[in-house]
């Protein structure tokens, strides 16, 4: 289930002005490019940014998000009817042949469970043409990112044109390793509500991640850095073989999730 900040359909409205600096999203786009990607899937979408990013360049994409409200804004933004959107997830696509697969932000460390984390990178693999590729991120555990998720770090008044201000800020709520848990608050100035959103992402090592691409079928080509977390994540781009070979998978041991 998506979290409340995409859920809500007050929270999926503001969402956007309250992260406006989309500048992680730039080194995706020229990834797209690098790789000659005409059609894309996009999952985790969100409210469309990156989607409608694509499809400005001209790019097929299709956006999937489990949050309706979120999908309800990104149809409704200029250029929203350039993109097939698809209210889900990865697990469950119909057919479909992409050149790229992406997972941006916090999407992949948002899949929390073994079991449905194993089924996305199945599901994006069955998306992708022989020889196309995933990309998607996940920070390094070892950079403890969720030591500055406090009040004090966080805090800020987003001033929103037709809405007022909105007072954010994140709390911590509990590390239970490999999980994070934090909550982000809302305060509404123009009526005084209060809304909040709890959020847990699975932290993964590189060899871990790496593990679970192969046991899907990837051939991992590059770990790349994050250009606007520099050393503090991992950029994996793996791709399905260029033989149309059918893969079913192979043993991994049972887990949890």
């Amino acid at each position: 289930m998506a979290d409340e900040c995409f859920r809500h359909p007050r929270l999926a409205a503001v969402y956007d002005a309250l992260d406006p600096d989309r500048g992680d999203l730039d080194a995706y786009v020229r990834m797209a490019e690098e790789f000659g990607a005409r059609r894309v899937l996009d999952i985790g979408c969100g409210t469309g940014v990156f989607a409608l990013m694509l499809a400005g360049r001209g790019v097929e994409v299709v956006g999937v998000d489990p949050a309706r409200a979120s999908i309800e804004v990104a149809r409704r933004k200029a250029g929203g009817d350039r993109v097939r959107w698809i209210e889900g997830d990865a697990t469950s696509l119909p057919a479909m042949r992409v050149d790229l697969a992406t997972m941006t932000a916090n999407a992949a460390q948002e899949i929390t469970g073994t079991r449905k984390w194993h089924r996305t990178l199945k599901g994006a693999y069955e998306a992708l043409r022989p020889g196309g590729r995933l990309v998607f991120e996940t920070r390094d555990p070892d950079r403890r990112a969720w030591e500055e998720w406090n009040r004090q770090r966080t805090h800020r008044v987003t001033q929103i044109p037709g809405m007022g201000a909105v007072e954010s800020w994140c709390r911590l709520v509990e590390v239970r390793w490999p999980l994070v848990s934090f909550r982000w608050t809302y305060v509404f100035g123009s009526d005084g509500e209060v809304l909040t959103s709890d959020s847990t992402l699975r932290f993964r090592g590189r060899q871990e991640v790496e593990a679970d691409l192969d046991a899907q079928g990837y051939v991992v080509e590059e770990v790349r850095d994050a250009p606007d977390r520099e050393g503090k994540e991992f950029v994996f781009v793996a791709r399905r073989p260029a033989d149309d070979r059918p893969f079913t998978g192979r043993p991994t041991p049972r887990q949890g999730g």
